[in-house]
């Protein structure tokens, strides 16, 4: 399975991702080894997350969510 997750940083910005192992992943951006964004943000908190079968489908869906704007993602976090 593949995961699209929306984290909340420490400054309160949003930050959108896709993995293959969403705890290891939030883990490591936590441990501010993981993108370039989060490293100096952490902690990160997890708001949102969908499964895709394919990693084809959760990149066209992350790339869908990095177009929203920050009050789109948070009504997107708030639906679920």
């Amino acid at each position: 399975m593949w995961y699209i997750y929306i984290l909340e940083c420490s400054d309160l910005t949003l930050y959108t991702g896709i993995t293959n192992n969403l705890e290891k992943r939030i883990d490591t951006h936590n441990k501010k080894k993981g993108a370039k964004y989060t490293k100096t943000r952490t902690p990160v908190k997890l708001m949102y997350q969908c499964e895709f079968e394919t990693k084809s489908l959760a990149a066209k869906e992350e790339w869908r969510i990095k177009q929203l704007t920050r009050i789109q993602k948070i009504l997107l976090i708030n639906q679920k």
